[in-house]
């Protein structure tokens, strides 16, 4: 087994973010779990499958591949041999994701996935239920939060970024929705795991949540 780093949070938390720029820092490669759930609600979109359907998500769940792989240091998310990291941060997709997400089946079929990629690497990985289910034994655990209002500002300040628009009481409310579903989901909610370290950024920069992380992982290059 590799050394492996557990990194759970609600939506908006920066966990893709923080855990991308420590895995650079102290050479660990990083697997982005919440991409792998969009590439599969992207498919279920693409399909035109309803979010309400459970039946036709699980037939058509089945169907999808999906893998990751590294180019030039960077992680691609393969939909069906397609590179579809393009597609997949936008907010229908987000949603979709999170209508999915608790699907057994589909829990299944992408953590099996998650194990192998942490069994063959040291890696960070990053999704909802990390330390408590997909790497229960990964030598470091870390609960990564902020209050709502942070995380939909700091969204709503991405999008604009972005030249997108967005309007923060509709992100705000989204993320509360998520922030529910995710918790009261009864195939792995969203928790903290009882050995895991907890950091809330709120009143952090990203850089100081980086350092504070860096200086808990042992894993040297």
């Amino acid at each position: 087994m590799g050394y492996n780093i557990a990194v759970d949070g609600p939506a908006g938390a920066g966990k893709s973010t923080i855990a991308r720029a420590v895995a650079k820092k102290k050479g660990l490669i990083y697997v982005d779990t919440g991409a792998m759930y969009r590439a599969m609600a992207l498919y279920m979109l693409r399909e035109q499958i309803p979010l309400d359907n459970m039946e036709r998500i699980v037939e058509k769940c089945e169907q999808a591949s999906i893998t990751i792989r590294y180019e030039n240091g960077e992680q691609v998310v393969l939909l069906n041999g397609e590179n579809v990291n393009p597609f997949l941060r936008t907010e229908e997709v987000g949603n979709a994701a999170s209508v999915i997400s608790p699907i057994p089946q589909v829990r299944e079929k992408l953590r099996k996935l998650q194990k192998e990629l942490a069994a063959m690497s040291d890696c960070i990985m990053d999704g909802r239920d990390i330390g408590t289910c997909v790497l229960p034994n990964a030598q470091l655990k870390i609960y990564l939060t902020a209050s709502s209002q942070v995380r939909a500002q700091r969204r709503y300040d991405e999008l604009a970024a972005k030249g997108q628009e967005g309007e923060l009481n509709k992100i705000l409310q989204d993320i509360e929705e998520r922030d529910y579903r995710d918790i009261h989901r009864e195939e792995s909610p969203l928790k903290q795991a009882e050995d895991a370290v907890l950091v809330d950024t709120s009143d952090m920069t990203v850089d100081q949540v980086i350092e504070v992380i860096s200086g808990l992982c042992q894993h040297d290059r």
